[in-house]
């Protein structure tokens, strides 16, 4: 690589770990950033069955769920993030840490830093700290366009991960002002992505969006084409339009504020893909481990979590981590028990009581999308 390459490859670099460390910045001072959405995930027009009589025992309900090969002991991923910076690259390293201890998936932030400078391998190569739990790599829709897919590949594997997962973000592009806002290709290039993964030792890829939903008729064509899971990430939770917003001049950012109710909530991008079985995972504003009992009652596969658990790590490292992800679990298993669960698979087939205005944005939904 000649001088000059070299220093524009650092200098991208260097650019990316600021914009990522403005972006941690405002996601970790809810006081001075509001970067919620406006809108609910829509999982509060859902309750569950009391059952006042189980028949079971609660302390054994069974919690754990198959993904990518191992068992976890609930189904739940600490959603990719962080990354970019070195802020960002300690909070993957001490997630994945509490992900091995609490027998659940981790994501990384994205890797695209990785790809600007191979140098960082080591930043990003937590599996020694996750050995026993799938660790999900990381990229944009917008680097699979641009990179080789073969490299894409090698690099996951490189990195011992489980999954690759790309994510969808072009509502945050549009508002970024590093942001790209040339969305043409993608499609093409995930599904290259795909076939490519699929060679040798197959190489699972999930497809997530960043906070407004994938709406049914395109999720369903991602797992047509061979992707694994699809992560819906829709709105209710982190905005991140709104994160933009506090980086940009005013007018820009009033446009930006304007967008605070954009995106398909949450729990009604699930319940439209019940169709699809298992390969949905859910998140986007979950809070709590009764909402991730909801999710997969709605058939969800997992469900994720990102905002709580960078705060966490961030305030108070893997033990505070470690406090939340029990938290989750003790609503979690109550849940199951209060319903009669004694399994996961038993929780799926739970049903739900749901309003009115739920069901008529889910049949809505469905007949926009011709499913």
């Amino acid at each position: 690589m000649s001088g000059s390459a070299a220093t524009a490859k650092a200098t991208a670099a260097q650019a990316t770990a600021r914009r990522k460390d403005h972006h941690l910045d405002i996601c970790l001072d809810p006081e001075r950033y509001r970067v919620q959405s406006t809108i609910t995930t829509g999982f509060e027009q859902l309750r569950f069955v009391h059952e006042a009589l189980p028949e079971l025992d609660g302390g054994a309900v069974d919690s754990s769920q198959a993904f990518l090969g191992d068992r976890l002991a609930l189904p739940m991923l600490i959603s990719c993030m962080t990354g970019g910076s070195g802020r960002g690259r300690t909070a993957n390293r001490l997630l994945a840490a509490a992900a091995q201890q609490a027998g659940i998936a981790v994501g990384l932030g994205s890797m695209r830093p990785l790809v600007e400078d191979d140098q960082l391998l080591d930043h990003f190569h937590v599996k020694p700290l996750a050995p026993d739990v799938p660790v999900l790599a990381n990229i944009g829709a917008a680097e699979v366009r641009r990179l080789a897919a073969h490299d894409l590949v090698e690099l996951t594997r490189r990195l011992e991960a489980q999954a690759l997962v790309v994510h969808l973000n072009p509502g945050q592009e549009l508002f970024q002002p590093e942001g790209d806002h040339d969305f043409r290709g993608q499609l093409d290039a995930i599904q290259r992505l795909v076939e490519e993964a699929a060679q040798g030792e197959a190489l699972p890829v999930v497809v997530k969006e960043t906070g407004f939903g994938i709406r049914p008729r395109r999720a369903r064509q991602l797992l047509a084409s061979g992707v694994a899971y699809v992560d819906v990430a829709g709105a209710g939770g982190t905005n991140w339009v709104l994160v933009e917003g506090y980086r940009l001049p005013q007018a820009a950012a009033a446009a930006a504020a304007a967008m605070a109710d954009w995106g398909l909530p949450t729990a009604v991008a699930v319940a439209a893909l019940r169709d699809c079985g298992d390969r949905v995972i859910a998140s986007g504003g979950i809070r709590d481990g009764v909402t991730v009992a909801k999710a997969v009652a709605l058939g969800a596969r997992l469900g994720a979590l990102a905002l709580p658990f960078i705060r966490d790590v961030v305030e108070g490292g893997v033990d505070e981590v470690l406090e939340q992800v029990e938290t989750l679990a003790t609503a979690f298993r109550a849940t199951m028990a209060l319903v009669g669960a004694a399994d996961v698979a038993a929780l799926r087939r739970c049903p739900l009581l749901r309003t009115a205005e739920f069901d008529r944005q889910v049949s809505q939904l469905a007949d926009l999308d011709g499913g």
